[in-house]
């Protein structure tokens, strides 16, 4: 076969790529052609994405593809959205889900649904971000808002929209805000009506790989003649990242290692239960169907803002491998924190946070950069164990490994880490995880690859896997650890 050459753009919370991925009917290969931040701004007192921004670095990697490619696809977080009026036009911009606005939501929108009703209706784990409680948030901001909208988008049906002028909402990325029913795979209108949000503003889902049209001629005259379909892939990034796993059969436990780590496994239906709820695992929607059941932990953003409030200091960024050396010269399980407190939710003054938290459960207060990075890897590993305990429990699968993938399987002592306190192996990478994944994606979609099985065996075959063994030495440290953990989450 010719060669298949496809552009994926994967923006994350921090950052966005353009990727051309090709595929010669053996192995996928990927070339990064541009590379931007993924930026937001206060309006007034709201944290807002920098749509335009975004946008404009969307049709960059557009430009810079060429003609060559055969189809574009654009995974993104989940959560975040715009509304649209009855002109098209956006009646209002993506607001952060890092934003205050719905620092009380939960509390508020109890009136409506308690957070264990909405948690069986949906399967998705309660988080005051969700996209429901967003919607609240701004309707109660905003009562006249309802009247104004007519159409609802998720920042990748956002930007396929406005490439194709067509309006459609991705199945993978609907589900992430507790807006589905599991069940039937369909818009939970009974959920949504209870809320005061409008149910006509939600459009057709669609599945991933669906062709959602061709570049606009306005389009095409700011990059170039691009005869390329527009595919709708797994466009929430978790859904993609899990779609290129190099696992075979059906059990196996992965973490999709980056600003958040997502740690779960895959599942044909959902399974919501009391258990499942206390244990705050969410059922989101995954390619063919499959339901994506994992927890969402607060992954390398800690590790990330700690590294911003170090250069703050310095004047300068150490690097990521620097910071891992200084993590392995400290003592291990001196400071741990739980990872998903709220207290290091908000951006800035990361290192202020942990030692606050710290000094309020007693511990030593970490006070070199080393110190910073070993309490958060130390408790992310920690965070893992738990949460693999709780999905073998739930499931009642004995998991023999567990595959890291996405940038954080780059962080190889965070890797061994896991490895030696979970006590099994670790199979680290792809680290480009989401991007192979959304190339898989558009792969299927043109018929090249029969299918997600055939796909993870060709990605297996296409990038490679760094093998992590525990070291059954540090047993006793990990389990002391493990007692001390659980009292902090108690």
């Amino acid at each position: 076969m010719a060669e298949l050459k496809m552009l994926g753009i994967d923006l994350g919370a921090t950052s966005g790529r353009g990727i051309i991925g090709s595929f010669d009917g053996k192995k996928i290969s990927l070339e990064e052609i541009h590379r931007f931040d993924d930026t937001s701004s206060y309006l007034g007192k709201t944290l807002s994405w920098n749509i335009f921004d975004i946008f404009e670095n969307v049709k960059t990697s557009i430009r810079l593809a060429g003609k060559d490619i055969r189809s574009i696809g654009i995974d993104t977080w989940g959560v975040d959205y715009a509304l649209i009026g009855k002109d098209g036009r956006m009646v209002s911009t993506p607001v952060n889900y890092r934003d205050s606005r719905t620092d009380d939501i939960i509390t508020y929108s109890s009136k409506f649904m308690s957070e264990s009703e909405l948690y069986r209706a949906t399967g998705i784990q309660i988080m005051n971000f969700n996209t429901i409680y967003q919607l609240v948030a701004d309707i109660r901001a905003n009562p006249s808002l309802p009247e104004c909208a007519d159409g609802f988008l998720m920042m990748p049906d956002l930007l396929n929209y406005l490439l194709t002028g067509n309006r459609y909402n991705e199945y993978t990325n609907a589900t992430t805000g507790a807006l589905i029913d599991p069940a039937t795979r369909d818009w939970a209108f009974d959920v949504i009506k209870k809320h005061g949000i409008p149910a006509h503003i939600f459009g057709k889902l669609i599945p991933p790989g669906t062709k959602v049209g061709k570049l606009t001629q306005q389009i095409k005259s700011e990059v170039g003649e691009i005869d390329a379909d527009v595919v709708s892939v797994a466009s929430h990034d978790t859904a993609s990242a899990i779609l290129s796993v190099p696992a075979k059969g059906e059990n196996f436990v992965y973490i999709s290692s980056g600003t958040w780590s997502l740690m779960g496994t895959e599942l044909k239906a959902p399974l919501i239960s009391p258990e499942t709820e206390l244990s705050g695992i969410t059922n989101e929607g995954g390619a063919e169907n499959k339901i994506c059941f994992l927890k969402n932990i607060m992954g390398l953003w800690i590790h990330t803002e700690c590294r911003r409030d170090f250069a703050k200091v310095d004047g300068y960024k150490t690097s990521y491998d620097d910071l891992a050396s200084m993590a392995m010269q400290s003592t291990p399980m001196r400071s741990v924190i739980n990872p998903d407190d709220v207290i290091f939710t908000p951006p800035g003054n990361m290192t202020g946070r942990i030692a606050e938290y710290c000094k309020r459960t007693g511990q030593p207060v970490p006070e070199t950069k080393g110190e910073f990075v070993r309490c958060v890897f130390d408790s992310l590993a920690l965070r893992y164990r738990k949460t693999l305990l709780d999905i073998e429990s739930i499931t009642k699968i004995k998991t023999p490994f567990i595959n890291v993938i996405g940038g954080g399987s780059k962080e190889t002592f965070l890797c061994q880490l896991t490895a030696d306190c979970c006590g099994i192996p670790v199979y680290a990478g792809p680290d480009e995880a989401t991007a192979i994944g959304n190339i898989a994606c558009q792969a299927i979609a043109a018929g090249e690859i029969a299918n997600v099985a055939q796909a993870r065996e060709i990605i297996s075959e296409s990038f490679g896997v760094r093998c992590f063994t525990p070291d059954l030495t540090s047993k006793s440290i990990w389990d002391d650890g493990y007692e001390k953990f659980l009292k902090l989450i108690d």
